[in-house]
């Protein structure tokens, strides 16, 4: 009578077999697939978190008919009704935004509900089911490893709404007919194109193509040049100060610092003011010391207009990579100077072999980022030329001479109120520049995984 007692103690203390393992698993992953937390709250005892991943499938249950309707309107973008007052109208610019929301809380679902899967499947090889745990303790567990899920959750969430669903809108954009005259919502709805707006802007319209391929080549010129332009000469009166011995040396510094700490904004305005052509002081002193007979068009002619650009560029830029490269200058050991100085190495020398590479090697990662934020360098275009001197196909392209593609950008869409091709540019610029911020985001210690 006393081994029929045991035996079952002996059978529960007995290791599963593999096939009950199996058996169990396919449990697990089919309650798991077939409602979120019901493995959790059945199989696994984890109540309190199954009745979490519970809540949030009931909650989104009962949202989807609004997520549905949402979604099939901005398949559909609403349908003329010019019967009704403009008011009461199908808006297809809301719907194809509401869409997107609703696509994004659909991704979000997806994502919390594949997390709910996985989560019922390690607990279940981890043997969570063998053991009764009290409600305290499946908290604290639940809290400990939810820890990191739940302090990077607001800002992924934020990361989603407020960053990746405009740039979705406004690349869906790219592939409608939102364009005035004849599809501004809610008078009148927009359709989906397809590619017609990339076939259009990349050859299928001459007129069209030719403006983004003159403005999209002066883009990267641009972006070279002032790079350039500041680096090199944030550099040499770098090393000049820095070599100089004159006591006055911090006075220099400060003046030098001026035009950086001057609102961009403001210099540009008052050299725009400074370079008109009619009434500028510059060239009002130019005359009136008779060096010039008459008055440069610094703003109007298309190839000077650039130059001055570039140039103006060079005073409101200099002094941040000035300051850059005297920290950089500071990390370089004075002894490798005055060792490269007794071997007879001139001071040009021991810029060429000491100075730029080591300062080069410092800097080159923030000289990507600013080739990326001078190819969407918007205040120094507009505030300056506003994009001019006019070319031949300014008056339907929009596209000045100095215009650059976040400018033209501002053109087409503000006054030409032409959004597809404006969205059309966007999406290039993104192609552009996704790489450059790919590659620096790879550089970083944090993606290394080094502290």
């Amino acid at each position: 009578m006393s081994l029929l007692t045991r035996r079952p103690a002996d059978e529960a203390t007995r290791p599963e077999t593999p096939a009950a393992s199996a058996s169990d698993a396919r449990r697990v992953r089919l309650l798991a697939l077939a409602f979120m937390g019901l493995a959790h709250m059945t199989v696994l005892k984890q109540r309190y978190k199954g009745a979490a991943f519970a809540a949030v499938e009931v909650l989104f249950l009962v949202a989807a008919p609004f997520l549905i309707g949402n979604v099939v309107g901005m398949i559909t973008l609403g349908t003329p009704q010019p019967e009704l007052p403009v008011r009461e109208r199908d808006n297809s610019l809301f719907m194809l935004i509401d869409g997107v929301l609703a696509s994004a809380v659909v991704a979000v679902f997806l994502a919390v509900y594949a997390i709910s899967v996985r989560s019922a499947m390690l607990d279940h090889r981890l043997g969570v089911n063998r053991e009764k745990t009290s409600a305290r303790r499946q908290l604290s567990a639940i809290t400990t490893r939810a820890f990191p899920v739940l302090g990077l959750a607001p800002m992924v969430v934020l990361i989603l709404f407020f960053v990746l669903v405009p740039l979705v809108f406004s690349a869906l954009v790219a592939f409608t007919n939102y364009s005035s005259p004849n599809n501004i919502p809610p008078a009148n709805t927009v359709d989906w194109v397809g590619f017609d707006n990339f076939a259009a802007m990349f050859g299928g319209d001459q007129l069209w193509a030719g403006a983004l391929v003159r403005v999209f080549i002066w883009t990267l010129v641009w972006a070279v040049l002032a790079v350039a332009t500041c680096f090199f000469g944030g550099m040499i009166l770098a090393v000049i100060l820095n070599e100089s011995n004159f006591r006055i040396k911090p006075i220099f510094q400060a003046i030098f610092i001026l035009p950086y700490a001057i609102p961009a904004v403001v210099s540009l305005l008052v050299w725009r003011n400074m370079l008109n052509g009619a009434f500028g002081s510059v060239n009002k002193l130019l005359l009136d010391l008779g060096i010039i007979d008459t008055a440069i068009p610094w703003l109007t002619e298309p190839t000077l207009a650039r130059f001055t650009v570039v140039l103006i560029n060079l005073w409101c830029g200099f002094p941040y990579f000035m300051l850059l490269t005297m920290s950089a200058m500071t990390a370089i050991p004075q002894d490798v100077r005055e060792a490269a100085a007794l071997d007879g190495a001139t001071g040009i020398q021991r810029f060429r072999f000491i100075t730029f590479p080591l300062v080069l090697f410092q800097t080159a990662p923030l000289l990507i980022m600013s080739f990326a934020a001078n190819f969407n360098n918007f205040g120094a275009i507009y505030f300056l030329t506003n994009g001019g001197p006019n070319e031949a196909d300014t008056t339907r392209t929009g596209a000045g001479s100095t215009d650059i593609l976040v400018s033209w950008i501002y053109k087409i869409t503000i006054e030409l109120l032409q959004y597809n091709y404006g969205a059309v540019i966007a999406v290039v610029i993104f192609l552009v520049l996704a790489p450059f911020a790919i590659l620096q985001f790879r550089r970083t210690k944090a993606f290394k995984g080094e502290l």
